[in-house]
């Protein structure tokens, strides 16, 4: 499983966008089911027009099972709290909270994000250790 971020959601579906030829280049390579929350996909559709091509290659993108979609509980929410109080400092927006929460849920390391800086820094919480992100960009 690799997490999906919001900017190679926004990249991949907008042709126009900078990041758009490496995002589908790396998309291309993976061979893992990719996985986001809903929190990214609404930032995602917030950076896209709503009526855009790339709003609707999003669309088609989940609802023909490109992408899964994990829905939030309280317990998650408590923890994606948690983290942004952890990570004040940075400052940690909830988007990038839930992938962390997620990949804590979900034991895994692998992103798919253009915000290295963000990613590098962030830990996922391993019992009493600390591991840091796998990197796709």
């Amino acid at each position: 499983m690799i997490l999906a971020d919001t900017g190679p959601l926004v990249a991949l579906f907008d042709p126009a966008d900078q990041d758009h030829k490496r995002c589908v280049a790396v998309l291309r390579r993976i061979e893992e089911p990719l996985c986001t929350t809903i929190p990214v996909l609404t930032e995602a559709f917030h950076l896209l027009d709503p009526g855009s091509i790339g709003a609707q290659r999003l669309m088609d993108f989940v609802t023909g099972q490109g992408l899964n979609i994990w829905y939030l509980d309280d317990k998650i929410l408590t923890r994606m709290f948690e983290l942004m109080m952890q990570y004040a400092d940075h400052p940690m927006d909830l988007a990038d909270a839930s992938l962390v929460a997620l990949a804590e849920t979900l034991k895994v390391r692998k992103v798919f994000t253009i915000d290295r800086g963000d990613f590098s820094s962030y830990r996922i919480k391993r019992g009493h250790r600390h591991t840091t992100f796998e990197i796709l960009s």
